[in-house]
């Protein structure tokens, strides 16, 4: 995920993940515009699928309640790991530092 989420894509974001943690379900769009006094519930499926594009969410095809969180770190800081990791100018062990510690850090560089 290198583009960076808007404010709202943010709490759109941060609302799913602890609605996931109370209710072990990921939430209806309806529940997700209720929750952020969105307009429409196209209004939350166009910001999910942006979400999705942008590789900050994952959802099952045709199955409902199927989004998961992928990432919900600075893009920008997973964009500095992914561009150093892939440089030509980069040791072996320099790679396995980074990637130590983007694991620590919790990062997901996929």
């Amino acid at each position: 995920m290198s583009e960076k989420l808007t404010k709202k894509q943010k709490q759109i974001i941060e609302f799913i993940s602890t609605f996931l943690k109370d209710n072990n379900y990921s939430p209806s769009y309806r529940e997700i515009m209720t929750g952020l006094g969105l307009s429409s519930v196209s209004a939350v499926a166009e910001h999910i699928d942006n979400l999705v594009a942008k590789g900050a969410l994952r959802k099952t095809p045709n199955a409902a309640r199927s989004l998961e969180v992928l990432s919900i770190q600075n893009p920008e800081l997973i964009a500095i790991f992914n561009a150093k990791i892939n440089s030509d100018d980069v040791s072996e062990e320099e790679i396995e530092i980074l990637l130590k510690a983007a694991e620590i850090l919790g990062l997901d560089l996929e």
